[in-house]
């Protein structure tokens, strides 16, 4: 097969060499899921038992705000730790390109060499949401390859662009002054998905009052809830010269201690493994059932409903 990989052994090997760190293997992995390889489940299966270790940190905000930046100095900070770090950059850009690759490599050329580091941008082939459709998958990938923390930076953030926090355990959501992020924040609907607010660029003029009104919003957002709940701190950064980076990570470790220690950690885990399920299985059904040409031109013609539509699809194609 011009995969490489044709059967469970082939597979197998390929995870073993992952898990010994070698990064071709890695990539090999991740390239089979982008690509929707038929030997995907013989993946899945193989790295299922090396799987649930790694934490996954989602980062994302409005573009210019710094994210590739905020997640260059994240990684430095990590290995410092002497944790093995993985990144997936999720860019908008063609696959066939190269740009995005490429920009990220620049972004991100201090760990180049480093093999505790891996860096893999995924485009995001039209998906709304921000994420890849393939992420869930090259996040098992890249956990049962033994990396400690994976970081997700997403394209940006808005109404379709929030899916980061299905994913991740604990989300960033980065804002920077002068770009009237603080006043957009509840309307993007980030209020709901960040675990922890980083004011980036808080050298220049403003940044103090946006991190204020992002104090003043979460607060809000807290008054009519009832039991345990995690506020989300608001830091400030200079991610450029690596300034608050280290109060960024003590916050990641604190909203972990805290969610290990609520149950939240398990439970968002289990929301990740439902979804991950639920879109395979839409996927599947998808591909099963085929394209409703025929059936639409009834639609329009006024010969057929919807419904009905639907109904004759599911049971011409399903029924087997």
């Amino acid at each position: 097969m011009s995969s490489g990989v044709a059967n469970a052994g082939d597979v197998a090997g390929l995870v073993g060499r992952a898990r010994d760190g070698e990064p071709r293997a890695v990539a090999r992995l991740i390239s089979l899921v982008e690509q929707g390889s038929a030997q995907l489940p013989l993946v899945a299966a193989a790295l299922a038992p090396h799987t649930g270790n790694a934490q996954v940190v989602g980062v994302t905000g409005a573009p210019g705000v710094g994210k590739s930046t905020s997640t260059n100095a994240l990684v430095r900070a990590y290995r410092e730790q002497g944790k093995r770090v993985a990144v997936i950059a999720v860019d908008p850009s063609s696959p066939f390109s190269g740009g995005a690759l490429l920009g990220d490599r620049v972004r991100m050329g201090d760990h180049a060499t480093d093999p505790g580091v891996f860096i893999r941008s995924m485009a995001t082939r039209g998906h709304l949401g921000g994420l890849s459709w393939a992420t869930p998958q090259a996040l098992r990938v890249l956990d049962a390859a033994g990396f400690d923390v994976v970081l997700v930076e997403t394209v940006g953030v808005g109404q379709s662009e929030v899916e980061v926090v299905a994913l991740a355990d604990t989300t960033l959501v980065l804002l920077a002054p002068g770009m009237g992020d603080g006043i957009q924040a509840a309307k993007a609907g980030i209020l709901e998905i960040a675990d922890v607010f980083v004011v980036n660029k808080a050298d220049r003029e403003g940044a103090d009052q946006t991190a204020r009104d992002l104090k003043y919003m979460v607060s809000l957002g807290r008054r009519d809830r009832s039991g345990p709940s995690w506020r989300p701190p608001v830091v400030k950064t200079v991610a450029a010269s690596a300034e608050g980076l280290d109060r960024v990570v003590t916050a990641i470790a604190e909203h972990r201690s805290w969610m290990a220690a609520h149950g939240e950690l398990a439970e968002r885990r289990l929301r990740r493994a439902s979804a991950e399920i639920e879109a395979i299985a839409v996927e599947r059904v998808r591909t099963r059932l085929g394209p409703a040409g025929h059936l639409a031109e009834l639609v329009v013609g006024g010969e057929l409903d919807p419904f009905a539509a639907a109904e004759l699809l599911i049971s011409g194609n399903l029924r087997q």
